[in-house]
């Protein structure tokens, strides 16, 4: 897990804002936008983020 609090909670709903929100809003091509939303949504569902781990970022807490 490399990805904590406030950066999960920012991801899952920047996700899910772009799946629900951008087909309505700019119809067809809002749904690759609706794509593209899936990558913060299951990085914040998952706390992993393969870019973090590829330049050694870490926002989770430690655990003791």
């Amino acid at each position: 897990m490399n990805v904590g609090g406030i950066d999960r909670i920012l991801r899952i709903v920047v996700g899910l804002a772009l799946i629900l929100g951008a087909p309505q809003l700019l119809g067809y091509v809002g749904s690759n936008w609706a794509w593209i939303g899936l990558l913060p949504l299951l990085t914040g569902l998952f706390r992993f983020c393969p870019a973090y781990k590829l330049i050694g970022a870490n926002t989770c807490p430690m655990k003791k």
